[in-house]
């Protein structure tokens, strides 16, 4: 488990990251969402111990960073998909890091081949394209086997195959019990991979739920009818709470009320549906609405 409690951090006159506290539970997917300069690089390089905080404390299974005794053991970190020397092979690199952690030779080909880069193994790093230097990166958080994980955009650069590959990898690495942090601005694809979120604006935290109660609070379901009688049964909606938006000839969406209420309104009132349909709104409209006023960076109408 990661736990960040009270953790502050300025540079200069910028405060990156203030008073921000959050669990990270063994055994799930916790994606770290927040718009640009919300303070999630910051927060997981304090974590890693890459930077110190000005206050608060950040503990992996209850210790800092700096205290454990084999970190590559212990912790995995994808923070910079161009974290290697250009001039050295893949395996070179590996072999340099497991060298650095009394990790076995033989873990290095383990890693690349799970990453799918044991047939360009010799090539210099530098000579790979993003995607191929994230799958390095990958392989490098990989190598100690840890129990622990940090992956920063881990899927940037990624082809599609390369996107489900990642988000496989990190949901069994969690349903073996490791815990998982991830940050990403894929937030289609953080919908798919992650089970607990973290939502962070201006360096403060803004949510810390699960998906499925962020999605329910913030973007609830909405119920799409179609109907010959639309008039008559959208009386019957709003006189059972719910509410009611126009969706064109014949149509509504419904909020407040759930299908199986609205089908049951529909029998009572002798109304024919053509069409009842749920309608889960995304994890980017929960995000946006979430972080609206947290956004540090905007542009303006073309």
């Amino acid at each position: 488990m990661i736990q960040v409690r009270g953790v502050t951090k300025r540079y200069g006159r910028v405060t990156a990251v203030e008073d921000l506290s959050f669990d990270v539970p063994d055994g799930r997917v916790t994606g770290f969402l927040g718009p640009n300069g919300s303070g999630k690089s910051t927060t997981m390089r304090i974590i890693v111990g890459l930077d110190r905080p000005d206050a608060g404390s950040a503990l992996v299974d209850g210790r800092p960073y700096r205290d454990l005794p084999w970190p590559l053991r212990e912790v995995g970190a994808l923070l910079d998909a161009r974290g290697f020397h250009p001039g050295r092979s893949a395996r070179r690199h590996l072999q340099a890091l497991a060298r650095a952690g009394g990790l076995p030779a033989s873990r290095v080909e383990e890693v690349l081949d799970l990453v799918g880069l044991g047939a360009v193994a010799d090539r210099r790093a530098g000579t790979f394209s993003l995607g191929m230097g994230q799958r390095l990166g990958i392989a490098a958080a990989l190598l100690g086997d840890p129990p622990t994980l940090l992956f920063d955009e881990p899927v940037n650069g990624l082809d599609p195959e390369g996107i489900r590959w990642v988000r496989t990898l990190l949901r069994r690495l969690a349903a073996e019990g490791r815990c998982v942090l991830v940050s990403s601005h894929l937030l289609a694809e953080m919908a798919l991979t992650a089970d607990h979120l973290v939502v962070v604006g201006r360096g403060r935290l803004v949510a810390e739920t699960s998906m499925a109660a962020f999605l329910e609070q913030y973007a609830p379901a909405r119920v799409r009818v179609a109907s010959p009688e639309v008039d008559r049964l959208a009386r019957a909606v709003l006189g059972a709470g719910g509410r009611v938006e126009p969706a064109g000839e014949g149509r509504i969406v419904v909020s407040g009320l759930h299908a199986a209420a609205i089908g049951e309104l529909a029998h009572a009132e002798g109304v024919v549906l053509h069409e009842l349909s749920p309608d889960q709104a995304g994890l980017e409209e929960a995000f946006l609405q979430t972080t609206a006023q947290a956004a540090e960076y905007r542009g303006g109408a073309a």
